[in-house]
């Protein structure tokens, strides 16, 4: 019985095509390579084994498959992300979530109380710690602080968070947190001073309009001081639009039930403590 002969034996099939094709000269080889449909497999095989031999062919390089495609969001997984960056802290926004959830909860607590949402009375507003003139300035002055987290209907809420989120998205990233915070509570604490000053005859105001006021005078402070990172033309831009929304919300309460003496002392409370607090050590400052 025969034993079957290796193909790298000597005298083999492979090896005689492989000594044959080792005579051959570059073009015939790559002639019969191009052409390997035209004769059988074993001629083209071995026509582009011999050009490889010879480093006149590539490696065969392993075929890289195509990136998979990245998958669209959704609308939902949108919103998602939306409201876990508005609600939920982080490391980079931290006092912007926090404020927004002690506001909503304390409404939340004043809806499931029995006070309206839409209509709140004033008697209820002065039980959850409204700025009165006739407590807060005889022996209750906490309502400096606890007005500043309660709101006159979900109208005025909303509005207000929307502005709180905005303002925080620009400003918290560059100050801090503690530093807004502080900003926030010093800048509503003086508008509630602003407005039982002007309002000598009596007031009872809630909301966190004198505080939001404050930080549109911290990123002003910001951008005149060039401390935000932005061009000539876009910091011109974003003083326009800040004074813009400065002035419209302060003659809108010409006309209105809004206590501008909270908004004014609010500003004016951001603006003065602005440079001690928030602007010293800041990284990041622009020559443009």
């Amino acid at each position: 019985m025969e034993e079957p002969v290796p193909e790298s034996a000597p005298g083999s099939t492979a090896a005689l095509a492989a000594q044959l094709f080792a005579q051959k000269p570059d073009a015939e080889l790559l002639y019969l390579a191009q052409n390997a449909a035209r004769y059988p497999p074993a001629v083209g095989a071995a026509a582009v084994a011999e050009l490889r031999r010879r480093e006149l062919l590539p490696e065969a390089t392993p075929t890289v498959p195509p990136p998979a495609p990245v998958p669209h969001e959704t609308w939902a997984e949108l919103v998602g992300q939306l409201f876990r960056g508005l609600f939920i802290p982080s490391r980079r926004f931290l006092a912007t979530p926090l404020l927004l959830d002690l506001n909503l909860l304390i409404f939340g607590l004043m809806v499931f109380s029995g006070v309206s949402a839409s209509d709140p009375m004033g008697r209820e507003l002065v039980q959850w710690g409204s700025n009165v003139s006739g407590l807060t300035l005889h022996g209750e002055p906490w309502r400096l602080f606890s007005s500043l987290f309660l709101h006159a209907g979900l109208s005025h809420l909303l509005l207000n968070m929307f502005s709180l989120w905005l303002l925080g998205l620009l400003v918290e990233d560059r100050v801090g947190p503690l530093r807004l915070a502080l900003v926030y509570l010093a800048s509503g604490v003086g508008g509630g001073l602003a407005s039982l000053w002007w309002h000598s005859s009596g007031v009872n105001s809630v909301g966190a309009s004198g505080a939001i006021f404050g930080l549109y005078g911290l990123l002003l402070a910001l951008l005149v001081s060039k401390k935000i990172l932005l061009d000539k033309s876009d910091r011109r831009a974003m003083l326009g639009l800040v004074l813009y929304l400065v002035l419209s919300n302060l003659i809108s309460g010409l006309t209105g039930n809004i206590d501008n003496a909270a908004h004014l002392g609010g500003l004016l409370m951001g603006l003065l403590v602005a440079g001690p607090l928030a602007l010293a050590g800041l990284k990041g400052n622009s020559g443009n």
